[in-house]
């Protein structure tokens, strides 16, 4: 299943996610961990596709404002992984002084 750039490398490992993780917060963005059981693009109410669908994941938890080192994103990824092995587990980059997302990748696939 291909989502993003990273997607097309192989898995991470624990270590390049963690220095994928580290890049987030040196560019000062929040990470956040979306899960999903859905692969891919996916319509709802509609036979043609629309802006949103697909876009959207549900957020594990909050954000993680404050976070300063990338173990403690690994251990929620952990977490995430083990209470719901049949998502995809995904980390993102979110800037909030811009309101974007800047970056994301896959972390887990079931």
């Amino acid at each position: 299943d291909k989502f993003e750039t990273l997607s097309y490398l192989p898995d991470l490992s624990e270590t390049d996610m963690a220095n994928q993780i580290d890049y987030l917060i040196r560019m000062g963005w929040i990470p956040c961990i979306e899960i999903s059981d859905q692969c891919g693009v996916f319509r709802v109410n509609n036979r043609s596709p629309g802006y949103y669908d697909g876009r959207y994941w549900t957020m594990y938890k909050l954000p993680m404002y404050g976070c300063t080192d990338s173990s403690q994103v690994l251990e929620e990824i952990n977490n995430a992984k083990k209470e719901f092995p049949q998502c995809y587990v995904r980390v993102l980059g979110f800037d909030n002084v811009r309101q974007v997302q800047c970056a994301s990748f896959i972390v887990h696939k079931p």
